[in-house]
């Protein structure tokens, strides 16, 4: 889907040197959805010398660095000489979607001169921070394509280049917006400009088309979004920041991809697992989401590969656990009042262990504990999150995961501000601290 666009091409680009980021490598790969970073994660195991397995087919002796992808969602694994039908399971979950604006079915529109896309709110999207900026648009085109089992193909559509703008309204006809805060009605004031000239019917397939190179008439249908195309920047008098798009969640994904490559050579106490989850933003609900069958239905095929049936799956199970990896509130200057003061998050202090009393993280004291020594053995920092009593908690794939599995799971991640904004920001040094950690929990 477009959500590969998300994965993919961010995991590849937050390559670390030395604590930092490769900027040049992270912007040409382009900067879209999860089904690119879906993509581009399958690209690096392909290197590192995984497998591509087919869920249509038979697994019998598929033994090794294996990996599957199910549109925007990728699970990676090792098996070895070392598993049996009861070795247990050690998974990192990340998710490859974030917040945006995605394309509607009937993109043309426009009034008064200008030509527009119309446009969807998808996830918490932080609206104002997609004002006045330039953007490309990223996602998947199904084609046409005789030849093709289903009639059809799927292409991967990513156009870095200046195409759409969504103009903030100019403070003479707004006089209150500093005073009484900027207030934006989705359907109303988020429609791009992309050209003058009276409404063009067909305009957006036209485009999309002479991109792929096909007819028009051969466009079927489309999951495309726009995004942002500011390059990533490490910043700040000492160097010590990261500002980029989808840093939620992708730089997890990343450090997720880069761990289970680190633990091809071994030793190996569990069955290594990556997933890499679709629609978590959206609630997790769908056929490639983390309250789907992929992962348990994947999990259950690597016991039958290594010689277990059901049995042995729930076995191996019951001795699992998973780490839910994603963004982490850094404690903001600005509004420190908004953070539990005895639980201050710093932008570039290590990853964060996240805690709620309610589980809408899924930590608990063994899970915990879990991490602090894997974070001794790798020589990583660790600090803790919990939201203010008197506010609501946010969540994310570690309490579904935790239930469709029924294995202990622990929500960890990197600090960060301006999280779900078009442009987020994080230590520079975080990425490799993390990579290290989830290293040191796959194989540890």
């Amino acid at each position: 889907t477009a959500e590969e666009l998300n994965v993919v091409a961010a995991i590849d680009r937050l390559v670390l040197e030395k604590a930092k980021v490769d900027m040049d490598r992270w912007h040409s790969l382009g900067l879209s959805m999860g089904r690119v970073s879906v993509n581009v994660s399958a690209r690096r195991l392909d290197d590192a010398g995984f497998v591509r397995l087919d869920e249509r087919d038979d697994w019998s002796g598929q033994v090794g660095p294996r990996y599957v992808v199910r549109d925007g969602s990728i699970v990676a694994w090792i098996t070895g000489p070392e598993h049996g039908p009861t070795t247990p399971f050690g998974i990192v979950g990340a998710h490859t979607d974030s917040p945006n604006l995605r394309v509607k079915p009937h993109p043309d529109t426009g009034r008064i001169g200008w030509r527009q896309l119309g446009v969807e709110v998808y996830g918490g999207v932080l609206l104002n921070s997609w004002l006045d900026r330039d953007l490309g648009i990223s996602g998947r085109v199904v084609v046409r394509d005789p030849a093709a089992d289903a009639g059809t193909t799927t292409r991967l559509l990513h156009v870095d280049r200046p195409l759409l703008r969504v103009p903030q309204l100019a403070i003479h006809l707004d006089r209150d917006v500093n005073s009484a805060g900027l207030k934006l009605n989705p359907q109303a004031h988020l429609s791009p400009v992309w050209g003058t000239g009276h409404l063009d019917e067909g305009g957006f397939v036209r485009f999309v088309a002479g991109e792929l190179g096909v007819a028009p008439g051969d466009v079927v249908s489309w999951d495309a979004m726009l995004h942002d195309l500011t390059p990533p920047t490490v910043l700040g008098l000492d160097g010590s920041l990261l500002a980029a798009p989808r840093i939620d969640n992708l730089l997890s994904c990343h450090a997720a991809i880069a761990a289970i490559i680190a633990a091809v050579p071994g030793p190996r106490a569990v069955v290594p697992v990556v997933c890499l989850f679709d629609h978590e933003e959206v609630g997790s609900q769908s056929a490639t989401g983390a309250d789907s069958s992929i992962l348990p239905t994947v999990l259950e095929r690597i016991t039958a590969v290594v010689g277990g049936g059901r049995d042995e799956w729930h076995r191996a199970l019951a001795g699992s656990w998973c780490i839910s990896a994603d963004g982490a509130h850094a404690t903001h200057p600005n509004y420190a009042e908004r953070h539990e003061p005895d639980h201050l998050v710093a932008i570039d202090g290590g990853p964060v262990l996240k805690v709620n009393a309610n589980v809408r993280y899924a930590t608990d004291a063994p899970g915990a504990a879990r991490v602090v020594l894997a974070a001794e053995r790798a020589d990583v920092p660790l600090q803790r999150f919990v939201t203010r009593t008197d506010m609501p908690c946010g969540s994310t794939i570690g309490p579904v995961t935790a239930a469709r599995l029924g294995i202990p799971t622990v929500d960890v991640g990197v600090a960060q501000l301006s999280m779900h904004s078009a442009r987020e920001l994080c230590g520079a040094g975080e990425p490799a601290r993390f990579i290290r950690l989830l290293s040191a929990l796959l194989t540890g």
